[in-house]
């Protein structure tokens, strides 16, 4: 089956019921190809965190569709049994802080999801150092984390959420600790990587530098989703 990247469809997040009720989002609909690094922005409180909650299978919907690679994972319900398989193997996460674990060095720390999935511990690090290598970071293999630079700590961390070959990557504000070289680095690194394994990424950022390099971007206000295309970016509504 032919994969779709991330296809979400009229979804929809209400906290509370009655006169207290909150709706978080009220029509989001998204599309991201393989390959393709999409940005997603907007203010504080216009739902950017709860629809990563909900596209990384922490937080239920309250209706509409989301499909990630080739498998339904929400319709009116979710679509899986085992939202903690579906996190581990179907989504890569790469956040602001690197997250990596102190004792382990950037080998281990790349190869643990890995693991963790049952994969053969050496050929989960065997997969971590080809990550590390496509990186430029392969120097850095048996280096701890304190050992790192800020850079190299990304970096690392976006081979971890590369390793089990995830559909899709949800990057939350990726670049924010960074300079503007870094930054930009780190986002010419995630489309390389896109490009190369077919990933679908969605980067959440208020970073205005890396701003101007993506083709398109998603603001979400109010719930609602609005789409810019190209230079230039032309506005609509999705």
């Amino acid at each position: 089956m032919t994969t779709q990247g991330i296809h979400i469809e009229n979804l929809r997040k209400r906290y509370g019921s009655g006169d207290t009720a909150v709706d978080a989002l009220k029509s989001v609909n998204m599309d991201v190809t393989p390959g393709e690094v999409v940005g997603l922005i907007g203010p504080s409180g216009s739902g950017k965190s709860t629809l990563l909650k909900c596209l990384g299978a922490v937080t239920e919907p309250s209706g509409g569709k989301m499909v990630l690679g080739d498998q339904v994972i929400y319709d009116e319900g979710w679509q899986v049994q085992d939202l903690r398989a579906l996190r581990r193997d179907r989504i890569g996460f790469v956040f602001q802080a690197p997250y990596l674990i102190s004792f382990l060095d950037a080998t281990d720390n790349v190869a643990l999801p890995s693991m963790l999935a049952g994969t053969p511990n050496a050929e989960a690090r065997a997969r971590a150092l080809e990550l590390l290598h496509a990186l430029d970071v392969a120097h850095r293999a048996k280096a701890l984390p304190m050992q790192l630079s800020g850079g190299e700590q990304q970096r690392v961390s976006i081979a971890r959420g590369l390793v089990n070959r995830p559909p899709v990557i949800l990057a939350d504000e990726p670049t924010a600790p960074l300079d503007s070289e870094r930054a930009l680095a780190v986002i010419r690194i995630l489309n390389e990587m896109a490009r190369k394994f077919e990933t679908a990424i969605i980067v959440v950022t208020h970073d205005e530098k890396i701003i101007p390099t993506f083709k398109r971007l998603y603001h979400i206000r109010d719930g609602i989703t609005h789409e810019e295309v190209g230079e230039g970016r032309s506005f609509q509504e999705r």
